[in-house]
């Protein structure tokens, strides 16, 4: 395991590899636990809570639909 240098504020950098092989990205959680002489780390689970609206989430290069269409007026008689 590599080691880091604590900075002046407590904080150290978390190796990309281990990041990834835990799933740590920005703004994962993660619990600290002082066991005998030493320092555990483990990242708490996420909620997995989907967002209220997918707005955004999606690039598409066609443009967008006006919020305003009625999709009744596109049925042909």
């Amino acid at each position: 395991m590599p080691a880091a240098t604590v900075n002046e504020l407590g904080q150290v950098q978390i190796p990309q590899n281990l990041r990834q092989r835990l799933g740590i990205g920005q703004g994962s959680r993660v619990r600290f636990d002082l066991v005998d002489d030493h320092l555990e780390m483990r990242v708490e689970p996420t909620d997995g809570e989907a967002p209220a609206a997918g707005f955004g989430m999606l690039k598409s290069k066609r443009p967008a639909v006006p919020a305003d269409l009625d999709p009744a007026s596109l049925v042909q008689s």
